[in-house]
């Protein structure tokens, strides 16, 4: 199982950016699914989560600014991010709990990261 992050890059602040992340592979099933970032020389961060039924938390930083969506059929997640900030510049990774086949219990997995940069 793999998840696979896209969309990354550099932008404005007060721009947007829309980061993409899919699960590919076997699994049986995928439950709640995130993103979170990580600026250098801090600890990861969450900044929203959404459960399979759509339910969603974000993290304080980015209410309001930021909007996580899921395609469950296509086991997709995304992240559109508005008014972007300086302080917004970090890689973001996604996160996923799966199912791995015939397994009875989900897991938690890491996509590889991708890097936003906002600039002033």
């Amino acid at each position: 199982v793999q998840l696979q992050a896209s969309g990354g890059g550099l932008v404005q602040a007060g721009g947007s950016l829309r980061l993409s992340c899919a699960v590919a592979g076997s699994f049986s099933g995928v439950n709640d699914m995130g993103w979170y970032l990580q600026a250098p020389g801090k600890e990861r961060e969450l900044v929203a989560r959404i459960s399979s039924g759509g339910s969603t938390n974000y993290g304080d930083s980015v209410k309001g600014r930021f909007t996580i969506s899921r395609d469950n059929a296509r086991n997709t997640m995304s992240l559109q991010m508005n008014s972007l900030k300086t302080e917004d510049t970090a890689v973001y990774y996604c996160n996923a709990d799966i199912r791995p086949p015939a397994a009875l219990q989900f897991y938690n997995y890491w996509g590889q990261g991708t890097q936003v940069t906002v600039s002033s």
